[in-house]
């Protein structure tokens, strides 16, 4: 199994490469054409390389990382509920629940 998915992920990887260094012939040919600075291609050739790896490392890392089980999830969501701080109001005039209480009288203030 851990064969395939490293076969896989070089063959991702080694797809990746090929149309970023397309996209970066082209666009420094078209920056040199317009008249922009050797500096300006340098500058767009390594920003590039610095996002297409930051990519690469995302796309093997996001692939290397298990699953979640979906029973992990539902136990996560009835542990949450399990910890919440208030009884749910569904019924209010169930038995066993008390009465909200009445509003009292105003107090005296000192005016």
């Amino acid at each position: 199994m851990s064969g395939s998915i490293s076969n896989r992920l070089r063959a991702g990887v080694a797809r990746l490469p090929r149309p970023v260094g397309i996209l970066l012939f082209l666009l420094t040919e078209v920056l040199l054409a317009e008249g922009g600075s050797l500096s300006a291609a340098v500058a767009l050739a390594a920003t590039a390389a610095a996002g297409s790896a930051l990519v690469a490392c995302s796309v093997i890392s996001a692939r290397c990382a298990a699953p979640v089980p979906r029973t992990r999830v539902r136990t996560a969501m009835r542990d949450r509920e399990k910890r919440t701080a208030f009884l749910s109001q569904r019924d209010p005039d169930a038995k066993g629940r008390r009465r909200p209480r009445a509003p009292g009288h105003a107090l005296l203030t000192a005016a």
